[in-house]
C-alpha cells in the first residue's frame, strides 16, 4: 500500500510538527492495522486554535478548539480514488494535552494521527461498542510505532 500525505502548516508555532515522511509512516501504520490494503491519500493541516474552533463550531456544534478533526472524503462508489480525507490538528490543544498526560508532543501527535486516520476510514467511538473496536486498533498501531498504549489508564 502506498500512502501520500500533504502537510499544510497554518500556525505560527511550528515546533513539534512532524515531517510529511513521519506523518506517512504514522498514517500507513494506522491504515494497515485496520486491514486496509488500498492506496491512500490524505491532507494533514496543522492549524491555530481559532481556525479549529471555527470548524468545530460549524461541523460539530461545539464552540471551542479540539485536538483533531477528521473530514472523511465521501467518494461516489463508481469513482475509484485513493483520497480518504483531511485531518485538521490544533497544535496548541495537542501540546496542552501532551503536557497534561505527561507525554511527548511526538507521542501524542502520533496517537492523534492514528486516531484521525481510523475515523477517515469509518471507525468511531461515540457508542461504547464502537469504542471497543476502535481503541484496540489505536493501541496496536501506536505501540507498533514504538509508543506507549495511549489508553493505559483504561482497561483493555
Amino acid at each position: 500500500m502506498n500512502v501520500e500525505v500533504e502537510l499544510q502548516i497554518a500556525t505560527v508555532d511550528q515546533d513539534g510538527i512532524p515531517t510529511e515522511e513521519t506523518l506517512k509512516k504514522w498514517a500507513k501504520t494506522a491504515l494497515e492495522t485496520a486491514g486496509r490494503t488500498e492506496d491512500a491519500e490524505l491532507t494533514v493541516r496543522v492549524a491555530m486554535s481559532d481556525e479549529v474552533q471555527h470548524l468545530n463550531g460549524i461541523y460539530r456544534g461545539i464552540d471551542k478548539p479540539t485536538n483533531i478533526l477528521s473530514f472523511p472524503f465521501e467518494c461516489p462508489p463508481e469513482v475509484k480514488l485513493p483520497l480518504i480525507g483531511d485531518l485538521v490538528v490544533c497544535l496548541a490543544v495537542l501540546k496542552q494535552e501532551a503536557k497534561e498526560q505527561n507525554k511527548s508532543v511526538e507521542e501524542h501527535f502520533a496517537h492523534l494521527i492514528v486516531h484521525g486516520c481510523l475515523h477517515l476510514i469509518g471507525y468511531d467511538h461515540i457508542k461504547p461498542e464502537d469504542a471497543m473496536i476502535m481503541e484496540p486498533l489505536e493501541i496496536k498501531a501506536v505501540q507498533a510505532l514504538g509508543f506507549d498504549n495511549p489508553y493505559k489508564d483504561d482497561e483493555y
